[in-house]
């Protein structure tokens, strides 16, 4: 594959400038995904409509559904990024156990950051409710079905619970790079112009 990756002023390699403003845009959305879930989850429709109101509620839970199709729609653009520009090289070659866990690591972002608004909105539409970007009304794509709806919000919760897991993992990784190795593998998803830190 032609190598189309970028570099900064330090000569280090790094994605596509596109695929890291895709990057850190989907990690935010994500953070803002999981506070409003968490909020459903927490305080559920009736506990929310007796804090919030019929109004808020429903600015909760269109606020979560939007914020899941706009993942599943970035993520989209996330993997053509990845298939047109490539990987860039690392700086430092990793240590074997390191490469195959980073591989592995980002194989299951990939399949969870997908899989888990399929779910969000399949559990929606057999649950008979509206699947919304912002104020409008997307196709459900199945029929209604509770207990299939019950069923996918079941693992709609499972894939958030190991997504969490992941990004602690992900950031754990970052933060040992960026510590303790200093071997510039945070500079390949970096906005800014970064230097060598080692």
């Amino acid at each position: 594959m032609r190598d189309t990756t970028s570099a900064n002023h330090s000569g280090l390699p790094r994605y596509a400038l596109v695929h890291r403003l895709l990057h850190w845009l989907i990690a935010a959305l994500v953070l803002l995904a999981f506070a409003f879930g968490a909020t459903i989850g927490y305080f559920e429709f009736g506990g929310l409509r007796e804090m919030v109101g019929p109004a808020g509620t429903d600015l909760i839970y269109t606020t979560h559904k939007t914020l899941g199709v706009l993942i599943l729609g970035f993520m989209v653009l996330r993997l053509l990024s990845r298939v047109t520009f490539g990987k860039p090289a690392y700086a430092t070659p990793l240590p074997a156990p390191q490469r195959i866990a980073s591989q592995v690591a980002h194989t299951l972002f990939y399949v969870l950051l997908f899989a888990m608004p399929v779910l969000g909105w399949l559990a929606t539409a057999a649950g008979g409710f509206p699947v919304s970007l912002f104020h409008l009304e997307l196709p459900g794509l199945i029929g209604r079905n509770d207990a299939l709806s019950e069923t996918l919000f079941l693992w709609h919760q499972y894939v958030g619970y190991a997504l969490i897991t992941l990004v602690v993992i992900h950031i754990a990784g970052a933060l040992y790079h960026w510590r303790v190795r200093r071997d510039e593998v945070m500079q390949r998803m970096s906005l800014l112009p970064g230097t060598r830190t080692g």
